[in-house]
């Protein structure tokens, strides 16, 4: 047995793998299949023998195909691979509860938990000790559940999605009869039948068939339909996963499955990497940033504390000092010592901020539903708020701003344009030729409906466009033309040669006429003559070639795809001597139409929007530079004064070809980048990233994978090919470009939310942070408890969070400029609004804390429960405060969103029923009305506080500075 030699060349070295083929298939071996496809290298299949010797190889016969019984494919599974593909979609519920319990915030708090409930358990024992570590363990719970469970529902609905893909069912000969099986069960070795509009499912060789068109561009880029057949003129066999069939039919033979596939090879390109969201990064520096500044007042209030304590100025209940010197016995100063541990524990407490993982999470499922509702299917939560976040979008051009559906805009016959002087003006001996030129010379269809009005056209884009043209403006009766002419030889597209021809016979008139369509270049150049409008034909010198010359490219320089239409009449002795060949000179042109891939609906629309919102919007796209260009301009991405020498248009070539200080240099200014490869877009995206961007890629095709993995949100479209869903964490169902719009509205509307929470969060820790620190230093006791802080943080706290997130998208909002990656997440104007909140709160609750009992005349226990109840109270004001966070008036519109209304409500409900009646779990002491109503009057007040704040200007340079660049992680690939 003979092993195969598979040679990787580097810079430096040669490295030869021995790759030993598999016992059941000794004469050939996978890496081999796999090369003969994706390198096209027709000499090293004819080495094998051509599509025969490697069938043979595969054990497979062509007319019949394989065995197809459970063992053989087990054999071929087992050999050549499975035709699957990594999906790392499909995490369980406990996988997202171990990724929410590995956050740096959840694991200091159950450190925090563990310290208190030890404490506490021994000074008071575990039947009334496990109240503050027991609650902070329940808090971790419910963090944790809810935000697995939000993940978790979402995720799955995602892989619902994808798997779709799985289920296609493809046509294959197995045991000589034809049967159905699902694309994942597509083994090497396989006969597959294809139909037009079938999408290939696997890499493999054309056996046979009739006129089989492939459309390559969800792989290339390339709109041109590919002509695929065993012709010696072509010898194209060659058939890529992913591809769509859009005319004609054939059979192949499966060469590679799955991952040896060219879309596995795309997918190897698309690693994926750690996710560093820019909010979630923000997040995390300001908690870390929290965390530093509580510690480090719980440090010293631990210290001053012990100072207290160990100088005799802490006192028991009846005013002596706990420590006398040599006279206090160790036992007690242990005890002592631990009761001044727990303090700043519970200080400790102020730090994490329990609710905001909680808020943000909601904030996202919340809007990951109405995002559903407006055709955006996400698959993963952090797109929503990173799409808030993006300061640029590259987008692809087939099948994204454009419909992939040509159209006929322009008809030139002779030297006159027909859309100014009407068909009308055009001869009928004309008209008839044309009918005869396209109705016969295509390998599309047209049929009409029942209702007998309307048509439905099948082929490729450019066969559809044309047929539907000549159908409304020419009046072309398909069934009538086979009824009159006889199709003799034909020959299909030919992507070398850009034309098809054909030979009829006019059977009213006994004549034979060759039809050519193809490239206006090519067919022009065939050409002699030309009609004019009238019919007369002309004689096409070389003045007048200039003439027709320039008019091709006119509508090349206006990026329409320019199609000649010229036939010949060919004498029936050439005819009988055998000369009909499909090709020729000597023609006469009959005309010249101009087709154009029209954009979607609101395009344009759409990105004035994201211009308008400050987002830069990059056409990169494989197809070539007239037609990018145009397109370009058309939608506004590229304004018509912007040309190559200005930077704003380039090749992919010439992009990889910079160097990285020209390519870091010059990507900012690059509006449209034609011709690019995968790799070029992948590349284009890890440059904006690394200068700062926040990266959004938008596209449909194989090809787009790689960039829409390495972006920051990758969007694709719901007609897209399963490679690009897969890749990317957006699906737009709807194939709007204007759903993408929306989806930045909400991204945008996410972010202002989250920053919402962070002002109310913030609020309540400095409010609190200060009175514990306060008192605890003045009194040696912490007036909140941990139960009372977690009551607050997660509940109150949380519940506004989930008020503010029903917030819609403004105008307002609308014109902000993206935060980006750069930029502070907590602007001046939050700290101007917070500072003044948490100084009254403060200023309320430490006068209620030393004076509360004799202004009031209450007990000690009822003063808590007025502090604990004007403390959640004043975070419920505070929401309704923070509905309009600039806004002065910060009632406006708030009547109209009745969730919003309803949450506020139960949560005050929540709170009364906290304060008189669970005494037992929250300590708390009923309130009379009076009560009731100073907690409510000290609340209210932060209403005109906070209005009359908002008059204050702030500077632009932000108060608090600190690190906020997220560190970027690529796809590094060979260059």
């Amino acid at each position: 047995m003979l092993s195969k030699f598979q040679a990787t060349i580097s810079s430096d070295s040669v490295v030869i793998d021995i790759v030993e083929p598999h016992p059941n298939f000794s004469e050939i071996v996978q890496s081999v299949l796999t090369q003969i496809v994706k390198q096209k290298n027709l000499d090293q299949l004819r080495e094998y023998g051509g599509v025969e010797g490697l069938a043979s190889s595969l054990k497979t016969n062509l007319k019949h195909g394989i065995n197809g019984d459970v063992e053989d494919i087990s054999r071929r599974n087992e050999a050549f691979g499975s035709n699957t593909y990594p999906r790392p979609l499909g995490k369980k519920l406990f996988d997202f509860v171990l990724e929410a319990l590995r956050e740096p915030t959840s694991l200091i708090i159950l450190a925090c938990a563990a310290v208190s409930l030890g404490l506490e358990i021994k000074q008071h024992g575990l039947k009334e000790g496990w109240y503050d570590g027991g609650s902070i363990f329940v808090t971790v719970f419910v963090v944790t559940a809810i935000s697995a469970i939000v993940k978790f529902r979402q995720n799955r609905r995602f892989v619902k999605l994808s798997k779709v893909s799985n289920n296609i069912q493809v046509d294959v000969l197995r045991n000589g009869g034809e049967q159905k099986v699902s694309r994942s069960e597509i083994v090497v070795g396989d006969v597959v039948c294809l139909n037009n509009g079938d999408q290939v499912p696997a890499d493999g060789l054309f056996i046979g068939g009739h006129s089989l068109l492939v459309d390559e561009s969800s792989m290339i880029a390339e709109t041109n339909p590919v002509e695929v057949d065993l012709s010696h003129n072509h010898n194209n066999l060659f058939l890529f996963s992913d591809t769509k069939v859009t005319s004609g039919n054939g059979r192949m033979l499966v060469t590679s499955v799955g991952m040896n596939t060219t879309r596995g090879e795309i997918i190897t390109i698309s690693i994926d990497s750690n996710e560093h969201t820019p909010l979630k990064y923000k997040l995390n520096k300001l908690t870390s940033l929290i965390g530093k500044v509580v510690l480090s007042v719980a440090f010293l209030v631990q210290v001053i504390l012990l100072i207290r304590y160990f100088t005799g100025n802490r006192k028991d209940m009846n005013g002596n000092a706990e420590y006398n010197g040599s006279k206090t016995i160790a036992y007690d100063i242990l005890n002592s010592v631990f009761d001044i541990i727990a303090a700043p524990v519970t200080i400790l407490v102020d730090a994490i901020q329990e609710g905001l993982p909680v808020a943000v999470t909601l904030s996202l499922a919340h809007s990951m539903k109405r995002m559903m509702s407006d055709h955006a299917m996400v698959g993963k939560l952090s797109a929503c708020e990173t799409m808030g976040f993006a300061t640029t979008i590259c987008t692809d051009k087939t099948g994204t701003l454009t419909l992939n559906q040509m159209k006929v805009t322009t008809f030139w016959l002779g030297q006159d344009c027909i859309e100014e002087k009407g068909i009308s003006s055009v001869a009928t001996s004309v008209v008839e030729l044309l009918h005869h030129g396209i109705g016969l010379n295509t390998t599309g269809s047209v049929n009409m409906f029942a209702s007998g009005f309307e048509f439905e056209f099948s082929g490729s884009p450019t066969e559809k466009a044309i047929l539907s043209w000549a159908v409304s403006e020419l009046n072309l009766d398909m069934e009538g033309l086979k009824q009159s002419g006889e199709i003799l030889p034909v020959e299909a597209f030919n992507s070398t040669k850009k034309q098809s021809g054909v030979l009829m016979r006019n059977k009213e008139q006994n004549t034979i006429n060759l039809h050519i369509k193809g490239g206006a270049e090519m067919v022009l150049a065939m050409c002699s003559n030309y009609y004019d409008v009238s019919g007369t034909i002309k004689v096409l010198d070389d003045d007048e070639r200039k003439i027709f010359d320039g008019i091709i490219q006119g509508m090349a320089a206006s990026s329409l795809r320019c199609i000649a239409f010229a036939h010949k009449q060919v004498p029936e002795e050439e005819n009988e001597e055998g000369k009909n060949q499909i090709e020729g000179n000597f023609l006469t042109l009959l005309g010249l139409v101009g087709l154009m891939d029209a954009c979607r609906p609101g395009v344009k629309e759409a990105v004035q929007e994201f211009q308008y919102e400050g987002v830069n919007v990059k056409m990169v796209t494989g197809d070539n530079i007239f037609t990018a260009r145009a397109i370009a301009t058309e939608c506004g991405i590229l304004k018509p004064n912007q040309d190559m020498e200005s930077g704003a248009v380039v090749l992919g070539e010439q992009f990889r070809n910079y160097t990285p200080e020209e390519r870091m240099e010059k990507v900012n200014n690059i509006s449209v980048m034609a011709r690019a490869s995968p790799r070029d877009k992948l590349l284009m995206v890890q440059c904006l990233k690394q200068k700062d961007h926040v990266v959004a890629v938008i596209g449909d095709g194989t090809n787009d994978a790689p960039a829409l993995k390495e972006a920051d949100i990758g969007l694709s479209m719901g007609q897209g090919t399963e490679v690009a869903k897969e890749c990317s964490d957006i699906v737009i169902l709807d194939d709007s470009f204007g759903s993408v719009a929306t989806v930045l509205r909400w991204g945008k509307c996410v972010c202002t939310n989250v920053q919402k929470f962070i002002q109310l969060q913030l609020t309540l820790t400095v409010a609190t942070l200060a009175i514990n620190f306060v008192v605890s230093v003045s009194t040696g006791k912490v007036p909140l408890s941990a139960v009372e802080l977690v009551w607050v943080n997660l509940i109150i706290n949380t519940s506004g969070a989930l008020a503010l997130a029903t917030e819609k998208p403004t105008k307002e909002l609308m014109g902000k400029p993206p935060v980006g990656r750069t930029k502070q997440l907590i602007t001046n104007v939050m700290w101007r609004n917070l500072l003044s909140q948490a100084l009254y709160q403060t200023a309320v609750l430490l006068t209620l804390q030393f004076k509360g009992e004799a202004i009031f005349k209450v007990s000690a226990n009822v003063n808590d429960t007025l502090i604990l109840n004007v403390l959640a109270l004043c975070q419920v004001f505070n929401v309704i405060f923070l509905w309009k966070l600039e806004n002065k008036n910060v009632f406006e519109g708030i009547h109209k969103n009745h969730l919003f209304l309803v949450i506020i409500g139960v949560t005050i409900a929540v709170q009364v029923v906290v304060v008189e009646f669970l005494k037992k779990v929250a300590g708390t002491e009923r309130l009379n009305w009076w009560q009731w109503g100073v907690c409510v009057g000290f609340a209210s007040v932060s209403w005109p506080i906070g209005w009359v704040v908002k008059w204050i200007p702030v500077p632009q340079k932000p108060f608090l500075l600190h690190p906020c660049h997220p560190p970027i992680s690529h796809t590094s690939f060979a260059s």
